[in-house]
């Protein structure tokens, strides 16, 4: 359920811009965005930091797509999240003493993950690396492909990639999770 809560707002813009189109979708977004927030301050007691910046990013963007009945602002949505969260990974690990992952890994401390330091500096590169390619590749399908295709992009381009980028960083942290294999980073 987690999996799918958190691309509640994605699945429905792509249903309902199949449906109502562009404008309604963004709308659709901000609404589900919203019931996120609440929903998991109810459930859990406190909101995730991804919920914040999705709302911050939807609210902004969104709000000024359908204000200015431009579309151009939602569809830069994807490219300024990733970029944002590109900029965190590299930023992060120059002001404090650990990357970006180690301090979101380390949010409730009973599951906090135990990696060796150059296993979080890979992660950490791969993730700023993946975020670069992420919101570039948004940005060329943006401007060489209409909205239609953007859309289906949005879903299956960025949600399937996104979801096999986590898959493959999955098996880096359980091989380099364990004792014996620790020093193998390859």
């Amino acid at each position: 359920m987690g999996f799918m809560f958190d691309f509640l707002p994605i699945i429905l813009f792509f249903i309902t811009f199949k449906v109502w189109g562009i404008y309604a979708a963004t709308a659709a977004a901000m609404l589900a965005t919203l019931f996120q927030l609440f929903w998991s301050k109810f459930r859990h007691g406190k909101v995730k930091k991804t919920f914040w910046i999705s709302f911050v990013a939807i609210f902004v963007l969104g709000g000024a797509t359908l204000i200015f009945k431009n579309e151009i602002f939602i569809k830069w949505k994807p490219t300024i999240v990733y970029m944002a969260l590109a900029i965190a990974m590299v930023v992060s690990p120059m002001v404090t003493d650990k990357t970006l992952l180690q301090h979101l890994s380390n949010l409730d401390n009973k599951n906090a993950l135990d990696l060796p330091e150059l296993a979080w500096k890979r992660l950490n590169y791969y993730w700023a690396i993946f975020s670069v390619v992420m919101a570039s590749t948004n940005l060329y399908v943006v401007y060489n492909f209409d909205t239609q295709t953007w859309n289906n992009f949005k879903l299956f381009g960025i949600l399937g990639a996104t979801l096999l980028f986590v898959i493959m960083q999955a098996m880096l942290m359980v091989k380099w999770s364990k004792p014996e294999k620790s020093e193998d980073l390859s």
